[in-house]
């Protein structure tokens, strides 16, 4: 599909989500692997695990060719659509709207691009895993980059955030009627996908230095995304009893579902981390908690979004219907979110806790609804993108 171009003073870095959508979107066929395909001795499945499991049963093998070729085409678009804004939003940035976004409320928007870059070595480190031999074997060595590079994804967030909010601060023109969504949860969102990045070596390295480093960084931003989360969430909904949602953005209310999924794997991770290399004992009914906790407030607010926008007519104007907002692709993250959380809580909360048999019928049971987000999921993004980015 060729993508508009030369967009000018009518892009907004919003379009970044269009990006890490499809990002999540691979995340989402990676899942499948993840815990239905053996990958003895790797916390991950990667290409030696994907060669043995072709040669294996003919459920193994659609499987892998299956979830193989989600993460290959929604990866590509992600890097397709990554590349397009980083040029946009150079030639935006030489525009008067650039100044003027940075004057509002909005200027919170610049956080999609850290959240994107994030999504961006998650990816990456995805398709090396699966697709790279002997990669695992020298992994090691990749962690230090890979949490320097989170790193600099946190840092460029905390940059953006830190300018944004102390001039609001020190100035006091934050708009606070204008306030009625939880837009503003942007900024949680992108420091909890850096804490979960950093997650990743505290659970998988075997160097207890790199491990530690990994669990203290994640730490580090958990604490600012819970504590920032906390006071955006209830400004939120304090302008919203008041005034009503904005209409536009009342698909924000969504934007708690991905975060929980983002928090919640990272405190997993961590747990997993310390169990590993610093023999911590952990009860495996503490990530059923948490993972159940997580999972209900999801669907709590899966269902007041939904409600709450069906009342508005959301889904007709802004996906079926005509009305064209790039804030409408902040529906994708939590379908992504939803059955990515999912996939935890089905295989590392009830499996591992003997609550239900792998592959038995509750197990196929309970992916039908994770299955089924994940395709709505896809049909809305390729909906948004005909009519968001599609060349006219």
């Amino acid at each position: 599909m060729p993508i508009r171009k030369n967009l000018g003073e009518t892009y907004t870095p919003l379009y970044f989500l269009a990006a890490l959508g499809n990002g999540g979107l691979a995340v989402t066929f990676f899942m499948f692997i993840m815990f239905m395909l053996p990958h003895k001795g790797t916390p991950i499945p990667v290409f030696e695990n994907i060669v043995t499991g072709l040669q294996g049963a003919l459920w193994q093998q659609a499987l892998i060719i299956f979830s193989l070729t989600g993460i290959i085409w929604f990866a590509l678009q992600h890097i397709r659509l990554l590349i397009w804004n980083i040029g946009e939003y150079l030639k935006f940035k030489k525009t008067p709207a650039y100044e003027q976004l940075k004057a509002g409320n909005a200027e919170v928007q610049l956080m999609a691009m850290p959240l994107t870059y994030g999504m961006s070595v998650n990816v990456m480190f995805i398709l090396g895993g699966v697709f790279v031999p002997g990669l695992w074997s020298v992994v090691e060595y990749l962690f230090p980059f890979a949490l320097a590079a989170f790193l600099v994804v946190g840092l460029y967030a905390g940059y953006i955030f830190l300018v944004f909010f102390s001039r609001v601060i020190a100035h006091g023109n934050f708009d606070c009627e204008r306030n009625n969504s939880l837009s503003q949860m942007l900024s949680i969102f992108t420091f909890s996908m850096v804490a979960v990045g950093m997650s990743a070596a505290g659970a998988m390295s075997h160097s207890q230095t790199v491990s530690a480093i990994g669990i203290i960084m994640s730490v580090f931003f958990l604490a600012i995304a819970v504590t920032l989360g906390i006071i955006k969430i209830v400004l939120g909904f304090r302008s919203m009893l008041a005034n009503g949602i904005n209409y536009e953005a009342s698909v924000s209310l969504w934007i708690v579902i991905p975060i929980l999924t983002l928090i919640g794997i990272a405190i997993f991770r961590i747990s997993m981390g310390l169990v590993h290399n610093f023999h911590i004992a952990i009860n495996p009914w503490f990530h059923m908690i948490v993972l159940t906790m997580f999972l209900s407030i999801q669907i709590m607010f899966g269902l007041l979004g939904y409600s709450v926008m069906k009342q508005l007519g959301y889904f007709r104007e802004f996906i079926s219907g005509e009305n064209k907002s790039v804030v409408t692709y902040a529906a994708i993250c939590p379908g992504v979110a939803f059955v990515v959380l999912g996939n935890f809580f089905v295989n590392n909360g009830l499996v591992k806790n003997g609550v239900i048999d792998k592959f038995s019928i509750a197990y196929f049971v309970l992916y039908i609804p994770l299955i089924l987000v994940q395709i709505q999921t896809i049909l809305v993004m390729l909906k948004l993108n005909k009519k968001l980015l599609k060349e006219a």
